[in-house]
């Protein structure tokens, strides 16, 4: 069966795509490989390494999803149609022609599509469907995944990630399309550089968006600068180095922080758009080697801080310098912890806070966050881990008038704080890095200073995040495999630390170590949370978007070096029971 699809691609594909399918014609193992099933299209869309075949990223399954996603869109309405589907996308590998695919696809199907001129990273994608009150967007990227990989995701018209149930629709639609060969598509002429294009007409479905949307963008964002006093006595001199790691979020970052007047140094040599990401073993702002070149300069130069933001500019990354000088780079729940910390204090002190101030986060993400906002008197709400689920509360809130958002985060390096856009943020997370810097010199201190502060208040919290990986076209399978047997075990404790309940929120349910239950009150989700005392607790769930098991924990110590040692344990017990 495998044989015969590669066969009927092979006689389909031009003669250029042809020759990658020759170097693998007499490879069983490789045709297996690529060709065995499609390429999974899931809750937070679809990603793969870039090539031909049903299970890779290619013209070709770009083709199908977004024939899929057009199916459902004329489902819907006319007045849909006419809205139309924002269309943007990152550095890597065929970006740019995935784009165009999809147009042409939209096109094809009599729908509107605003595709931007250039590079524009994810929470401008989420801005511009609000703006331009479209019905869908699509966002050709694989984030911070390997240079090989490239992705698409689709969001709803409110700006967040496509809900589970309109998803589970277009994924039926998807799946009726047997033959990829078989999607129509416009053939459209596009102009040698559409760079600089705004609001210009390909035909009568396709339009090239541009500077006037990011205008408006730039002009929402700087609403939301909670230290203007302190950014204009102190940022001209801050001395702050700043890497897009060849992504785009280089000309939105810079752009804002020089309106801001805020000094920033950048890693040249990561400024550029590479799509192979020559500079760093993995564009992963998580990962330590992805800011060596930054820290390096912010050396040279003597920074404050360094930043980075990952190739769709949607997570940033941070690196500060502690009491003996040095830079420490912070993870996502300290980045997060301090932003939050830094909002409510600033807001606070200027008589700003919000009536019913609430910050989401989700359920692996620290509850420094919970101890920060509750000292406070914000209320905490956790949701499911997806941005998607974040941006339902801010919609839930905007209808009920129960809530004011103040703050989102996850602990996979990801903010957001305003509602122009309903994804992460690292455009606004740098801004908001940027001035907080700035208000804390003015008051005589260092990032790493207020978060020593924090961990004395509330106590030394560590976190450890781990990946097991799937491999081959039965990766999800084995994944889904791994989370049943732990499923079906019963887990008093771990690494001798007592469980006081197990949240399962596929079943929807919490059950306590005396037996009694309380629903999880949360979408159904292949998630496992062994919840110990005082708020710790071990979490393990698959990632929404590639085969690989994500393990999460979080505990506390008064001493650092306890919490150290506590987090490791439990990190070894979780891993000898799967």
């Amino acid at each position: 069966m495998t044989r015969s699809i590669f066969d009927v691609w092979y006689n389909s594909v031009s003669e250029a795509e042809r020759q990658e399918l020759d170097a693998i014609k007499n490879n069983p193992e490789e045709i297996n490989d690529r060709f065995a099933a499609p390429l999974a299209f899931g809750t937070a869309g679809m990603r793969g390494v870039v090539g031909l075949g049903t299970y890779r990223m290619n013209v070709y399954t770009v083709a199908r999803a977004t024939a899929g996603l057009a199916a459902f869109i004329n489902s819907v309405g006319k007045d849909k149609a006419e809205r139309g589907v924002v269309i943007s996308y990152d550095t890597r590998r065929f970006s740019l022609e995935f784009a165009k695919k999809a147009a042409e696809v939209l096109s094809a199907a009599g729908i509107k599509a605003h595709l931007f001129d250039n590079v524009h990273p994810v929470p401008m994608c989420s801005y511009a469907i609000r703006r331009l009150n479209a019905f869908a967007g699509i966002m050709i990227t694989a984030s911070h995944n390997p240079k090989e990989y490239n992705g698409y995701k689709v969001y709803g018209e409110d700006g967040a990630q496509m809900s589970p149930e309109d998803t589970a629709v277009v994924v039926k639609y998807i799946n009726a399309i047997e033959d990829y060969f078989s999607v129509k598509c416009d053939n459209l002429v596009f102009p040698e550089i559409i760079n600089g294009l705004d609001n210009v007409k390909i035909n009568d479905f396709v339009t090239i968006i541009g500077k006037s949307v990011d205008e408006d963008y730039y002009a929402e964002i700087s609403k939301l600068s909670l230290s203007p006093e302190a950014v204009k006595k102190y940022g001209k001199n801050l001395k702050l180095v700043y890497t897009p790691i060849h992504g785009s979020g280089y000309i939105p970052v810079t752009t804002v922080l020089d309106r801001m007047g805020i000094n920033v140094t950048c890693v040249k040599e990561q400024t550029k758009f590479d799509t192979e990401f020559s500079t760093v073993p993995i564009p992963n702002p998580e990962n330590p080697q992805t800011l060596k070149m930054g820290i390096e300069l912010g050396n040279e130069i003597g920074a404050d801080v360094v930043i980075g933001t990952d190739p769709d500019c949607d997570r940033m990354g941070l690196a500060v310098r502690d009491d003996t000088g040095t830079f420490r780079l912070l993870n996502g729940n300290q980045i997060g912890a301090l932003l939050l910390d830094y909002i409510i204090t600033r807001l606070t002190e200027s008589g700003t806070m919000p009536k019913n101030p609430a910050v989401v986060k989700t359920i692996v993400t620290t509850t420094l966050a919970d101890r920060i906002a509750k000292a406070a008197n914000v209320k905490v709400f956790n949701v499911l881990t997806g941005f998607k689920f974040i941006g339902e509360k801010i919609k839930e809130w905007e209808k009920s008038g129960e809530y004011t958002f103040l703050f989102g985060y996850e602990e996979s390096y990801g903010y957001l704080r305003g509602t122009h856009a309903r994804d992460k943020d690292a455009v606004v997370a740098s801004m908001l890095t940027a001035e907080m810097v700035c208000y804390y010199e003015s008051v005589g201190k260092g990032l790493y200073k207020r978060l020593i502060e924090l961990f004395d208040k509330f106590g030394y919290y560590r976190e450890e995040v781990a990946s097991i990986a799937y491999k081959g076209v039965t990766a999800m399978s084995d994944m889904s495999a791994a989370m049943s047997a732990l499923r079906a075990k019963t887990i008093r404790s771990l690494a001798g630390y007592d469980v006081f309940a197990v949240s399962d929120y596929l079943k929807g349910v919490t059950v306590h170590e005396n037996g009694t239950k309380e629903p999880t009150n949360l979408p159904e989700s292949d998630v496992l949370k062994f919840i110990l005392e005082n708020e710790q607790f071990v979490c393990v769930r698959p990632s929404g978007t590639e085969p690989k098991l994500k393990i999460y924990v979080l505990c506390y110590d008064a001493d650092a070096e306890k919490a150290k040692i506590k987090a490791e344990k439990l990190m070894a017990a979780i891993r000898e029971e799967l």
